[in-house]
């Protein structure tokens, strides 16, 4: 399958024809096939689609909190599949997640100071006053006054305040790369914009490399350098954010596109091209996923599964029709 990356830099992240699959009462369920990308060093990768198309398991599987069936995936040259035990270890200092819910992420039973501190310990940190001057820092970059937060509990902070948390937690190794899990699908929309600003200027100052995982269009188009547009387990649609979003090639992308509202009560909402409901993982359509519910569907869409290629430049999109 073909790759697509920043042409002027190596990628920091391949992920090469990955298949993750669950195993359900006696059923398989096609969470992630055949995924390929990378990601450059220094970018920003928006992944999008609806619930359940199976962004989250791609950014677990990466990290190997969820094993794959197939595939590999190259952090550095350094293949996270075939690894185990201390060397998965040690790379995955270099990777980090911000986990969607910040509240529920947190250990309830345990002060701050030491929720920030454990990666430290278990990397092997064992100076204490050098733990705490580095969870101090951390704190310190996002916002948080230490001298205020290390001695209290993760209930005695709101939603935003935890997730400045988690994203401590995530830096406070310095990694190179730093997967996003919807880290701002459960806040209210004022705080948002905060975390946002935070996460870039986080990604300036350490010098990280993101995947920004939402369904919320407009927040990716806000933060990415370029967009990943997946559905039900394959990626429909690859390309720069701009691009992308101002002339989409994949009818998925397109009806993303068409729904996200407008601010005008004068404006009507355009009317969905898509038909029928969003076929079950556990039994994907044949051919091209998205044909059950695309306008556009003929018989070769029902026989031939569309690859990524080249539509536009650095645009690329799995349609046997595209739009552009």
């Amino acid at each position: 399958m073909m790759q697509q990356s920043a042409p002027s830099a190596e990628p920091l992240l391949k992920v090469d024809d990955l298949v993750v699959e669950y195993f359900v009462g006696g059923k398989t369920v096609h969470a992630v096939s055949g995924v390929s990308l990378d990601i450059a060093r220094g970018e920003t990768l928006g992944l999008v689609g609806e619930s359940g198309c199976g962004k989250s398991t791609l950014g677990r599987a990466v990290l190997q909190l969820r094993p794959a069936v197939s595939g590999k995936v190259l952090f550095d040259g350094n293949d996270l599949t075939a690894m185990r035990g201390d060397p998965l270890r040690k790379m995955r200092q270099r990777v980090q997640l911000i986990f969607q819910d910040p509240i529920a992420s947190l250990n309830p039973r345990r002060r701050i100071g030491d929720i920030v501190a454990e990666p430290l310990v278990i990397a092997g940190i064992k100076d204490p006053d050098k733990r705490r001057k580095m969870v101090c820092d951390v704190l310190s970059a996002v916002g948080l006054d230490p001298a205020l937060v290390i001695g209290r509990l993760p209930h005695e902070f709101s939603g935003g305040q935890c997730q400045r948390i988690c994203i401590a937690r995530a830096l406070v190794l310095n990694p190179d790369f730093i997967i996003c899990d919807e880290p701002v699908s459960a806040l209210d929309v004022s705080i948002r914009a905060q975390i946002l600003n935070l996460l870039e200027e986080m990604k300036a100052r350490y010098g990280l490399t993101l995947l920004f995982i939402a369904h919320d269009l407009a927040v990716v188009k806000a933060v990415s350098d370029r967009v990943a547009v997946m559905y039900l387990g394959r990626l429909c649609e690859v390309g720069p954010s701009e691009q992308l979003f101002a002339k989409p090639a994949h009818p998925y992308t397109a009806l993303l596109l068409e729904a996200i509202p407008v601010p005008d009560p004068d404006v009507r909402p355009a009317e969905s091209v898509a038909v029928g409901e969003p076929p079950s993982p556990i039994a994907p359509p044949s051919g091209c996923r998205f044909r059950t519910r695309c306008p556009r569907a003929d018989a070769r869409c029902a026989a031939e599964m569309p690859e990524l290629r080249m539509v536009a430049p650095r645009q690329y999109a799995a349609c046997h029709y595209p739009l552009t």
